[in-house]
């Protein structure tokens, strides 16, 4: 019967999924603004109000913490993507332009989160950003570019410095330094 058929989240009404992620969107250009994000300019930004959004996350920390696990999943994703498009190491370079972008937003969740939760979603990324990083430098090297002493923690550790970076600096160095550490994965013979 109808009324024996749970409502779950996958089963959610097509105009609320949208919503949720208009809401989530808007709080990824709020928190890329400024860390100290107002929920009431998120719900004004996409469009809804603020009941809308206090039913998809009741509280800021929930909303920041999808942001952080959308981000995380997108940029998990784009790593295969961008080697269907690109040779090896124009897709690496590729990815670390979207790693800056989600620095970005990762600073700014951290900075508005508190300790806990911050620690939770660090363990959400970290496994799967390896997993990416892994596909990448496993790509490169097969194709002879990337430097066989290397590996994802190797990566992780040094992308790890975007989240030290001053705000002020952030666009005139990120992408810069990014540079440097791929110039570091290439092999000597290696084209720029």
């Amino acid at each position: 019967m109808w009324y024996d058929v749970p409502v779950t989240p996958a089963r959610r009404r097509a105009d609320a999924t949208e919503n949720r992620a208009r809401i989530i969107e808007a709080a990824r250009a709020e928190l890329t603004g400024d860390a100290e994000i107002r929920l009431n300019a998120v719900a004004q930004r996409a469009g809804v109000g603020q009941g809308t959004l206090y039913r998809h996350f009741p509280t800021r920390a929930d909303l920041l913490a999808e942001v952080y696990r959308a981000d995380v999943d997108d940029l998990v994703a784009s790593a295969a993507t961008l080697l269907q498009r690109h040779d090896p190491l124009t897709a690496l370079r590729a990815w670390f332009d979207r790693v800056a972008e989600y620095a970005q937003v990762k600073r700014g969740v951290f900075a508005a989160l508190e300790v806990a939760t911050g620690e939770d979603l660090s363990a959400h990324s970290l496994g799967p950003i390896g997993g990416a990083v892994t596909l990448l430098l496993e790509a490169g090297r097969a194709a002879g570019e990337i430097r066989p002493d290397v590996d994802a923690r190797d990566v992780i550790i040094l992308i790890g410095y975007l989240s030290r970076l001053d705000p002020a600096e952030f666009d005139a160095r990120a992408r810069h330094l990014l540079g440097v550490v791929l110039d570091g994965l290439r092999t000597r013979g290696s084209a720029a």
